[in-house]
C-alpha cells in the first residue's frame, strides 16, 4: 500500500439488494477483521479460494493485505456497520503493467454484488497506476468467481490448465463496460428506492398536537391523502394525533417503519437520524432547514453508516400517486392529481408551481421527489426510478446543482430515448464569474456548460416555468414534428402575424404553399380569404369551413404542425359557430401536432378536451405556443439522429503525455502555464499539427530562426514569452511580418526592452498562409468535467463571442455540432465563393484536444489560438497549456455522492 492509498477517502456505494457498503483502502488496523472474515468461511469456500482447505491462509492474507506500503500492491475492503464483508487485491509484482488480483466475499453475503463493486473499484484504481491487464488463477469449478469476470463488462479469456483456469482481464474502458456498470447500478439503485418512494410502514417525526407545524401538515396530508400502509407519529406528548397512533420514540414503535419524515428542529436531526438507523430504518426525508455543518455532516454519517437513503434536508417532501399506494409526504397545499410526469426539484416554491400546474393541466404526477440540499437522493437517482417503475413516461426537474454531470448525462442519454425530460435551466447568469485566465477561461461560463450537457444528453430545457409548463402540455399530448415547418390559420389578421412573429424568433419556418394548395384552401373558405402563411381565414369563417381548411393542411405533406391563432367574433357568436370546436370535435392526436392560440384566454396554458379522449393544448400567448413547438422539433431531430460514439484515434501516445504532465508537477507543485516546448511536446503526443517554431533567448538565436523558418516570402512572426504570459496581443507581444536580419534584430531588441525582467526568450515562427483564423481550447470544469470550445479565433475571439462548447468525450455528433453551431460556421464551408477549409482536419483537431484533456485530468485549461483553417489543412500556430496538480477521479465509477 502507498501512502496515497492509505490517504483515499472512502467512498459508500449500493449493493444489488440496495443496500449500502463502504469501500476503502485496507489498514493496518483491519488484521483481525480480515483475518476473521476467512476464518469464518466454510471449509469448501476456503478450498475455492485458496486451493486448500488450509485455516493457516487466513492469516497469511490477513499478514498481506495489512503489510506495510510497497508498491504495486493495492487492497480495498468493503465493510457494513463496521463489519469487513469482502476483500479485493492486487499486486503487479514488480512489474508495471499487469497485476494479479484475487477476492473473497464473507459466506452467506455471496449474489448481492460484494465481490463485483469491489473488482470495479479496484478496475479504477489499477488504471489510475497504469495497470492494464488484471490475471486471476481460480479452480474450474469455482463458477461464482468466474462468472464475476465473465459479467463484469470486460474483455476477458480464458486458459484452462488441469483443474484451473487463467483468466486474463483486459482493463479498456470502453462502452460496453461503463453499459454494464451502469445497468448494475441502475438495479442497485432502483432497489435502494424502494424503501423511499413504496414504503411498506411511514412514520413522522415532529408532528406536533396543535396545529401550525410542518410535521403536522406532513402527517394530516400523508393520512389525509389516503396512504395505503402503516402510518405512525412519533411525538413523547401525545398517544395520537389526527387520528394516528403516536409513540415516545422510533425504538417504540409496534414495527420499523421503511420510510422515517423528520420535521424536528435542526439541533435533533442527527440524533433522530442516528436512532432511525439503528432502528432498521431504510430511508429518511428530512424536511428541516438550517442544518449547521456539523448537523449536516452527522446526518449524513448517519445515514451512511445505517444505509439509508436520504431526501432533503429543507426540501417540501415526496410524494408517490400511484393508486395502491397513495403516498403524499409533502406539505404542499394540496395533494397532487395522478397522472404520468415524474417531477424532482431542488426548490420547495417550484415543485408547489409545477406540482399545481400539472394537476391543473390534467397530466398528473406519477412520483414527486423535492431534494432540497441534495445531500444524498439526486435528479439521476430519480431518472433511473422513472426509467423502470412503469407509471412514468414525461419528466420534469429543476436543478440548480449536479452531483456527478458526466454519471447524470450518461442516464440522461437513456433516458431521453424513451420518453422526454425537460427542465428549467437555472442560474443562468453568473455575476459572480472569476476573472479569466485566457480565452478558453473567458469564453467558458457555467451558463454554457449546462447548455452543453443538456444538449448532448438531449434534455429540452426551457428559460422558465411557464415555458416548462407550455412545453410539457405539448409533449404529453401531441406527437413530435417532422421539422420545423409551421402552418398559421387564423381569423384575425393581427393574431396571425404575431403568432407568424412568435415562430420565426422560435427558430420556426412558415412555407409557401404550393398552387395545388392554395386552391383546395380556396374551396372551403369564405371569399376574401388570404391563402398565403399565415392563411387568414376571416372573421366570417364558419366552424365547418375552419375544419376543412384544418384537415387539409393537416394532409398537406409540406408542413410538420398547424399552429391555429384564434379570437372570438360577434360573426360566430351570431351564427353559433364554435370555431374552437372545430378543432376539437376531431380527435385529439393527430399525425402531426396541432395546437391553438386564443389571445382571450385567462390562464397561460390549457387542455382541451378532444371527441376522441384526448387533448388539444391551447396557450395564451403565441410566443408559448412557438416555443413549445421549437423544442418538439429539436427533441424529435434529436431522436431521428443515431447515438454519437468517441471516434477511436491514430497517433495518441497518453502514456507519453502523463509522464510529461507528471514530470512538470513534480518540478511545479502549485502548477502553471507550460513553456512553448513542454507544450508542443504534450501536443505531439496527440498528433495535434503544429506551425514549424524555434526557440531564441538571444538577439542572434532569433535571426538565425528567422532565416531557417522564413516563411511567405521569407517573413517571420515573433512573440515574447515569459511564464504566465496569456494575452500576447493584449501585452503589444508579438511583432508580425518581419523580413529581414534588420527588422527581426530590431523587434527582438525592442521586446527585450519593453518586457526586461520578464522575458525568457522568444518563439519564432514563419508567417502563415491566409486562411480563417478559429480557437479551439479546453477548460477543467471542477463538477462538469472538461468542456470543449469552439469558435471565431484570432484577437476579437473574446469580444466577439462567437463560441460553441461540448462536454468531452467528444462523440462524432458532437464535433459535427461544434463545427456548425457558431456564426461562423458558413466561412468554413465555403461561403463568399471560397473554398471549404479542411473540415476532417478541424474534427481531428477537436477530437484530439478532447482526448487530451479526458486523458490529463491535470489539464485545467487549454488555448489554441489561433487555430489557422485552409482547404488544404488545419495547423495550431499558437498554444497555451495550464497544469494543475489534480487527483483524478472516475465519473462513472459507483458511488453515493
Amino acid at each position: 500500500m502507498t501512502d496515497d492509498v492509505l490517504n483515499r477517502p472512502p467512498v459508500h456505494a449500493l449493493l444489488t439488494d440496495g443496500t449500502t457498503v463502504c469501500i476503502r483502502p485496507v489498514l493496518p488496523g483491519d488484521h483481525d477483521q480480515l483475518e476473521g472474515l476467512y476464518e469464518e468461511m466454510s471449509p469448501e469456500n476456503l478450498r475455492l479460494r485458496f486451493f486448500a482447505a488450509s485455516r493457516r491462509s487466513a492469516t497469511a492474507a490477513a499478514d498481506r493485505a495489512c503489510a506495510s506500503a510497497r508498491p504495486g500492491y493495492r487492497a480495498l475492503l468493503a465493510e457494513t456497520k463496521g463489519q469487513v464483508i469482502g476483500l479485493a487485491e492486487y499486486d503487479t509484482g514488480g512489474g508495471r503493467d499487469s497485476a494479479e488480483i484475487s477476492v473473497a466475499v464473507a459466506d452467506g453475503l455471496h449474489h448481492r454484488g460484494v465481490g463485483t463493486l469491489l473488482v470495479e473499484h479496484l478496475v479504477s484504481a489499477a488504471r489510475s497506476d497504469g495497470v492494464t491487464t488484471f490475471t486471476a488463477d481460480a479452480l474450474s469449478e469455482n463458477r461464482e468467481v468466474l462468472r464475476l469476470f465473465t459479467d463484469l463488462g470486460l474483455d476477458v479469456t480464458r486458459r484452462f490448465e488441469g483443474a484451473e483456469v487463467r483468466c486474463t482481464i483486459a482493463l479498456d474502458e470502453d462502452d460496453a463496460y461503463l453499459t454494464a456498470v451502469e445497468a448494475r447500478g441502475r438495479a442497485a439503485d432502483v432497489a435502494s428506492l424502494v424503501p423511499l418512494l413504496r414504503p411498506k410502514a411511514v412514520a413522522v417525526v415532529g408532528a406536533g398536537r396543535k396545529p401550525g407545524s410542518v410535521g403536522r401538515a406532513l402527517l394530516h396530508h400523508l393520512h389525509a391523502g389516503g396512504y395505503t400502509g402503516r402510518l405512525f407519529a412519533v411525538n413523547p406528548s401525545a398517544t395520537n394525533i389526527l387520528g394516528v397512533p403516536s409513540y415516545p420514540s422510533i425504538t417504540s414503535l409496534p414495527r420499523t417503519p421503511d420510510l422515517v419524515v423528520i420535521a424536528a428542529p435542526a439541533p435533533a436531526v442527527p440524533t433522530v437520524a442516528e436512532e432511525c438507523g439503528k432502528a432498521g430504518v431504510r430511508a429518511l426525508v428530512v424536511v428541516s432547514a438550517d442544518l449547521d455543518g456539523t448537523q449536516a455532516q452527522a446526518l449524513l454519517t448517519a445515514c451512511r453508516t445505517h444505509g439509508m437513503r436520504l431526501v432533503g434536508p429543507n426540501c417540501l417532501g415526496i410524494s408517490n400517486t400511484d393508486p395502491d399506494l397513495g403516498l403524499d409526504a409533502t406539505f404542499a397545499a394540496g395533494h397532487p392529481k395522478p397522472g404520468r410526469a415524474g417531477v424532482a426539484v431542488q426548490s420547495g416554491g417550484v415543485g408547489i408551481a409545477l406540482l399545481d400546474g400539472l394537476s391543473r393541466l390534467g397530466i398528473g404526477v406519477s412520483t414527486f421527489a423535492s431534494l432540497g440540499d441534495k445531500y444524498d437522493v439526486s435528479g439521476n437517482d430519480m431518472l433511473q426510478w422513472w426509467e423502470s417503475d412503469g407509471r412514468t413516461d414525461l419528466v420534469l426537474l429543476h436543478l440548480e446543482s449536479f452531483g456527478n454531470p458526466r454519471a447524470f448525462s450518461r442516464t440522461a442519454r437513456r433516458v431521453t430515448r424513451r420518453m422526454p425530460v425537460l427542465t428549467v435551466d437555472a442560474g443562468r447568469t453568473d455575476a459572480g464569474r472569476r476573472a479569466a485566465a485566457s480565452h478558453t477561461a473567458a469564453a467558458a461560463t457555467r451558463t454554457m456548460t449546462r447548455q452543453a450537457l443538456f444538449t448532448q444528453a438531449g434534455i429540452t430545457a426551457t428559460h422558465s416555468i411557464g415555458e416548462l409548463l407550455a412545453t410539457a402540455a405539448l409533449f404529453h399530448t401531441q406527437p413530435h414534428p417532422a421539422g420545423t415547418r409551421v402552418a398559421i390559420v387564423t381569423n384575425a389578421g393581427g393574431a396571425g402575424v404575431l403568432t407568424a412573429d412568435a415562430c420565426a424568433e422560435a427558430g420556426l419556418v412558415l412555407p409557401q404553399f404550393t398552387p395545388g394548395l392554395v386552391v383546395d384552401l380556396l374551396a372551403v373558405l369564405p371569399s376574401g380569404a388570404a391563402v398565403g402563411n399565415p392563411v387568414d381565414a376571416t372573421a366570417a369563417v364558419s366552424e365547418d369551413q375552419l375544419r376543412e381548411c384544418v384537415d387539409r393542411l393537416m394532409a398537406y405533406p409540406g408542413i410538420d404542425a398547424v399552429l391555429l391563432a384564434l379570437v372570438p367574433t360577434a360573426v360566430a357568436a351570431a351564427t353559433g359557430d364554435d370555431l374552437v370546436r372545430a378543432l376539437t370535435a376531431g380527435p385529439g392526436r393527430q399525425a402531426r401536432p396541432v395546437a391553438l392560440v386564443r389571445l382571450e384566454q385567462d390562464v397561460a396554458v390549457s387542455l382541451l378536451p378532444a371527441a376522441d379522449g384526448g387533448t388539444i393544448p391551447s396557450y395564451a400567448e403565441p410566443q408559448a405556443a412557438a416555443r413549445a413547438l421549437a423544442h418538439a422539433a429539436r427533441r424529435a431531430a434529436w431522436l431521428a439522429r443515431p447515438a454519437g460514439t468517441v471516434p477511436a484515434l491514430v497517433g495518441v501516445d497518453t502514456g507519453r503525455a502523463r509522464q510529461i504532465t507528471e514530470t512538470y508537477l513534480a518540478a511545479h507543485p502549485d502548477g502553471g502555464w507550460l513553456d512553448p516546448l513542454i507544450c508542443a511536446d504534450l501536443l505531439a503526443c496527440y498528433d495535434i499539427p503544429q506551425l514549424p517554431w524555434a526557440w531564441a533567448d538571444t538577439e542572434g538565436d532569433a535571426v538565425l530562426a528567422a532565416e531557417r523558418l522564413g516563411g511567405v516570402d521569407g517573413r517571420v512572426v515573433m512573440k515574447a514569452h515569459w511564464p504566465g504570459l496569456v494575452h500576447k496581443s493584449e501585452q503589444h507581444a508579438v511583432h508580425l511580418d518581419l523580413r529581414g536580419e534588420d527588422q527581426v534584430r530590431a523587434a527582438y531588441q525592442d521586446l527585450e526592452s519593453r518586457f526586461a525582467g520578464l522575458m525568457t526568450g522568444v518563439v519564432v515562427q514563419p508567417l502563415a498562409e491566409r486562411g480563417t483564423e478559429l480557437f479551439a481550447g479546453v477548460v477543467q470544469d471542477d463538477v462538469f468535467g472538461p468542456l470543449v470550445l469552439f469558435g471565431l479565433g484570432g484577437t476579437a475571439t473574446e469580444v466577439l463571442a462567437d463560441h460553441a462548447a461540448r462536454l468531452a468525450p467528444l462523440t462524432d455528433h458532437d464535433v459535427h455540432d461544434l463545427i456548425t453551431a457558431p456564426r461562423c460556421a458558413p466561412l468554413l464551408f465555403g461561403a463568399r465563393g471560397n473554398g471549404p477549409v479542411d473540415l476532417e482536419g478541424l474534427e481531428q483537431v477537436l477530437l484530439r484536444l478532447s482526448r487530451m484533456a479526458e486523458d490529463l485530468p491535470q489539464l485545467a485549461e487549454a488555448d489554441f489560438n489561433p487555430v489557422l483553417a485552409t482547404p488544404g489543412q488545419v495547423t495550431v500556430l499558437d498554444a497555451r497549456i495550464r497544469l494543475l496538480p489534480r487527483r483524478p477521479q472516475d465519473p462513472y465509477l459507483r458511488r453515493l455522492r
